[in-house]
């Protein structure tokens, strides 16, 4: 005890403190979420995500080039389709956006890990995540095109497909169709632990998501649950998750936490949109520091007991911790 056992000591310089330190942030462990649109040329702002794009396919290119030259290993695609219809049609057209993005990756960067979200909202008229019947979403008829739409991508190069629509079933019925089509090796993050959260606004804006009627509360988690959240991940292995998610992971951490010492899989967080603009927002303010604040919220996330993190922020911090290796 003190004054024998003195803590600073091993806080004195930063040699020391690089030593000691229990938890390192790396770029092999961030993914970056990239917005791809139709046309040539185009690298569209997003408001309320300062320095982030909507690109067509030859920008998202240069875009994954570049992030991948700063260490990142992998991004993760969200299409804004040329038009929509009740059934989301072009989320599983072999023409679709991001089918034409991944087939574009995959030649010009084969090491990258391209995944590819698998979800009908931005594919919409209506904005929901699956089939609407009589002003619900129907559980079953939407797992038959989530499946189509991992099939698809994953004709089209995908590495990893990511549902993220939070229906029954959903890692069971991919997992089906893409061993059906010999795509065995393609895997699975499943957004297991998805929370009906107000983080994900800026998200809706940049996609062209927000749903038209109602809220997303009938399928997505209630944010007060863990033991649930647990339970999603639990079922989601067994329907052969390679990968599990909680999202969003700020307001999360004990999520994190908790599926970390319960589950053997990799385990993912989003780091999302709004948490993303509160930062940019606060820094742009002078009201905190926003390079460090980005390091602390990846640290903590890591903390928690992410193994990977998708953020916005990847390229920033991986400039950062290049300056810092």
């Amino acid at each position: 005890m003190f004054p024998e056992l003195r803590m600073r000591r091993l806080r004195m310089g930063e040699g020391i403190r690089a030593l000691v330190r229990e938890t390192m942030l790396s770029t092999d462990d961030l993914v970056y979420p990239l917005f791809v649109v139709h046309g040539r040329g185009r690298r569209e702002s997003i408001g309320p995500m300062p320095g982030q794009l909507r690109l067509s396919v030859d920008q998202l290119v240069e875009e994954a080039r570049e992030a991948h030259e700063l260490g990142i290993k992998g991004v993760l695609l969200f299409g804004v389709p040329g038009r929509k219809d009740e059934l989301g049609s072009e989320a599983y057209s072999d023409d679709g956006i991001v089918q034409r993005a991944t087939r574009a990756l995959k030649e010009a960067l084969p090491e990258l890990v391209v995944m590819a979200d698998v979800c009908l909202c931005e594919y919409t008229t209506h904005g929901h995540c699956g089939v609407v019947v009589d002003g619900r979403v129907d559980n079953d008829r939407t797992l038959e095109l989530m499946a189509k739409t991992a099939v698809s991508l994953a004709s089209s190069g995908a590495d990893v497909v990511a549902p993220s629509g939070m229906m029954d079933g959903q890692v069971r019925a991919i997992r089906r169709a893409l061993d059906e089509e010999g795509f065995t090796e393609v895997a699975i993050m499943a957004y297991s632990a998805k929370y009906a959260s107000c983080f994900y606004g800026p998200f809706r804006e940049a996609a062209g998501s927000s749903p038209k009627f109602g809220d997303r509360r009938s399928y997505q988690m209630d944010p007060p649950n863990v033991r649930e959240a647990l339970l999603e991940m639990e079922l989601d292995i067994r329907e052969g998750a390679d990968i599990v998610m909680v999202k969003p992971a700020l307001a999360y951490l004990d999520v994190i936490r908790a599926a970390k010492e319960r589950f053997l899989r990799p385990l993912a967080a989003y780091n999302v949109s709004g948490e993303y603009a509160m930062v940019k927002a606060a820094g742009r303010l002078g009201w905190m520091d926003e390079g460090i604040a980005m390091m602390e919220v990846l640290l903590g996330i890591k903390r928690a007991g992410a193994d990977i993190i998708l953020t916005y922020f990847a390229k920033d911090a991986a400039r950062m911790l290049g300056r810092t290796t």
